[in-house]
């Protein structure tokens, strides 16, 4: 089974305009609402893909019926946490000239909601994949990662980890199967500005080191680079497309790694479908549908 976790879900409240001016009333030209968060993101786009999850995280008030409501997916689980305070987060993505988000904080966490999530756990097995990825809610300790981890240490499971900055450097010490930190991830966590191919996979590189058996970088417009368990290095390009939407896009491109690589146990078959993945919600409204993945996936080839 593939576990994912989402501490924070969200609503993604999308809107498009022509133009976004300050201090005065603006009107969309349209709207769309999508149910939100980078782990939830990585299950919606496994469904796509024919591979059953389990969603895991936290979910409270009108926002978190609805979210679990939109996620009544054959293939999704469901098996969140309920808060009895609060609201799972609206987030407000505006699209005009250029790309705003205004992120809401989302719910209070407690320790004993917490201490819930961690007996889910007990439920992953040997063999089985857990994805966590996204930020850390500012009720949560900054080293719950850390402590997810540390409890599962013991089991042969492949872990996923999506996370920026410490988040991600604090999990490599438990050697997870798979981080996808982008470029400018990359130069935050090493405070230095990374730009060409060759600076990529040095430092790509030096996060095996630290314990990642395999580096997924995406790299925007050049397509992405993995550095592979056995050292090996792989590419990947981008089709060109109009880009619609970002957001997810990098959550789809692990999805599809994690799917190529459960089906065909072959890591330029896991970056290729990854790809794919990330190449089709950039180019739709809303997350990679089989249909657009499968359309890519022969260009690629």
């Amino acid at each position: 089974m593939i576990y994912t976790i989402t501490l924070n879900p969200s609503i993604d409240y999308v809107v498009r305009l022509d133009k976004f001016a300050m201090g005065i009333t603006n009107r969309t030209t349209s709207e769309e609402y999508y149910f939100g968060g980078k782990g939830i993101n990585v299950s919606c786009v496994l469904a796509e893909l024919g591979l059953e999850s389990t969603a895991l995280g936290f979910l409270a008030g009108f926002t978190g019926e609805e979210i679990k409501k939109g996620l009544s997916n054959k293939r999704i689980n469901t098996d969140f946490i309920w808060l009895n305070n609060g609201t799972s987060r609206i987030n407000i993505k505006i699209k005009a000239k250029t790309e705003t988000e205004i992120n809401g904080q989302g719910p209070n966490i407690g320790d004993k909601e917490l201490e819930l999530l961690m007996g889910k756990l007990d439920k992953v097995i040997d063999g089985d994949t857990l994805v966590i990825a996204g930020s850390i809610p500012n009720t949560l300790p900054d080293n719950v990662y850390e402590k997810m981890l540390e409890s599962i240490k013991e089991k042969d499971i492949r872990i996923v980890v999506d996370a920026t900055k410490k988040l991600l450097v604090n999990s490599l010490k438990y050697k997870p199967f798979l981080i996808k930190p982008n470029r400018q991830e990359l130069s935050e966590i090493f405070e230095t500005e990374i730009v060409s191919q060759e600076d990529t996979e040095k430092y790509a590189r030096k996060l095996q080191e630290m314990g990642a058996q395999n580096v997924l970088i995406s790299l925007g417009g050049e397509g992405a680079m993995l550095i592979d368990e056995n050292g090996e290095k792989h590419n990947a390009g981008v089709l060109k497309e109009k880009v619609i939407n970002t957001v997810g896009s990098g959550d789809s491109m692990v999805a599809g790694f994690i799917a190529g690589y459960e089906t065909q146990k072959d890591y330029s078959y896991a970056l290729k479908l990854g790809s794919a993945c990330g190449n089709a919600t950039a180019f739709l409204p809303g997350l990679a549908t089989k249909e657009k993945i499968d359309e890519i996936m022969k260009k690629f080839i």
